[in-house]
């Protein structure tokens, strides 16, 4: 069956593209949950269970947990231990941040950051060389909201080469919050590495109007940034990502009422908000990565845009126009065959991990072209 699809530009990209062939291996199983997953430079590769547990595949094929400090994690509905990811410097400063729920003081636990209630931080930890215990070193960001159930806690990172971090936050369902600049719910944060505001991004906001941001990736070989956030009953998102962007959620019509029934992007209520590159339509597909097929290995989709599917339980492959504006090119593989699908991390060696999202028997998986 053909499907079309929207983009930005009014142009129409079409699924009769041929998904490139794909060789599929396990790297590690009997998961439940794994939101993240990175690989080090040393070969080892370590994910993290959403309710709270980090696993390691050491380059010797052993396979571990790692003995850390998750005593305050909040773990409520989609929040929990989110994103993982390594310090440009990693190889020498062995740090590592993640993106997590944190206990707050009404819930009896000791806030060191100073807010009250629940809510989501940035930490930063360091692992031994032999992949045995990480260390919590500091709190980074700690004023990211979160809702009460949990729902829409966001929470991806992503490492500049300046040594900087990308945070796609999510809107905690609340009306007010996407559009709201003294919020950092629904937006794409821009922070130094002790947490303070890049210069691109006052009050910490590098983007905002955004609903529920779950992937974050530069362009190969680029400081092009491109986000991927989950649509409400409708239209799934990739954006290209510029400062100061508004991406046009704004879910506020009625006064106090979390309103899904908007666009995800409202150039009438928000006048000037950024048209999506890609969208999924509808129904939605539920797209909680983003990566980017990376070598000459890939053929013609050396380059893509590669999105995983909780919903549609695929791998989509979306090649964008010559000035990344648009789609060229659509087409999707492992569709039906590994379940849902939550994130996508590219290697230097040109394969990509990802990771399941089923609830039991979750896997990371490496895929390279065939």
């Amino acid at each position: 069956m053909t499907m079309t699809l929207a983009c930005s530009s009014g142009s129409v990209a079409r699924e009769d593209s041929v998904a490139p062939a794909l060789d599929v291996t396990t790297e590690l199983d009997g998961l439940s949950r794994p939101w993240d997953v990175v690989a080090a430079p040393d070969g080892a590769i370590l994910t993290g269970e959403r309710s709270g547990r980090f696993i390691v595949k050491r380059a010797d094929g052993s396979v571990a947990d790692l003995e850390a400090d998750l005593g305050d994690l909040y773990a409520e509905g989609e929040t929990g231990l989110m994103g993982i990811e390594l310090a440009q410097d990693f190889s020498s400063s062995r740090t590592l941040y993640t993106c997590q729920g944190v206990l707050g003081e009404d819930t009896g636990m000791d806030s060191s950051g100073g807010a009250e209630g629940n809510r989501i931080a940035v930490v930063s930890w360091s692992v031994d060389v032999a992949w045995t215990e990480l260390t919590r070193v500091a709190t980074v960001l700690d004023d990211i909201p979160v809702a009460e159930n949990g729902r829409h806690g966001g929470c991806r990172i992503l490492a500049a080469e300046d040594g900087s971090l990308f945070v796609g936050t999510g809107d905690t369902a609340s009306p007010t919050v996407p559009q709201d600049r003294t919020s950092l719910g629904g937006k794409v944060l821009h922070i130094e590495a002790d947490g303070s505001p890049a210069a691109d991004a006052p009050g910490r906001v590098y983007t905002l109007g955004h609903r529920n941001v779950q992937g974050l990736a530069f362009a190969p070989g680029t400081d092009t940034l491109y986000e991927v956030e989950q649509g409400t009953s409708r239209d799934d998102e990739l954006n290209l990502v510029v400062p100061g962007g508004n991406y046009g959620y704004k879910p506020d019509r009625e006064p106090g009422i979390y309103d899904e029934s908007v666009e995800m992007t409202d150039p009438d209520r928000v006048p000037g908000a950024r048209a999506a590159v890609w969208s999924s339509g509808s129904p939605t597909i539920a797209t909680p990565g983003l990566t980017f097929a990376d070598g000459a290995a890939w053929g013609e989709w050396n380059g893509a845009a590669v999105l995983p599917s909780q919903q549609g339980r695929k791998l989509v492959f979306l090649k964008l126009t010559d000035d990344g504006t648009g789609v060229a090119q659509h087409a999707v593989a492992l569709e039906n065959e590994y379940g849902r699908l939550r994130s996508a991390t590219s290697l230097p060696d040109g394969s990509i991990l990802l990771t399941t999202d089923n609830g039991s028997e979750d896997k990371v998986l490496r895929i390279s072209p065939r």
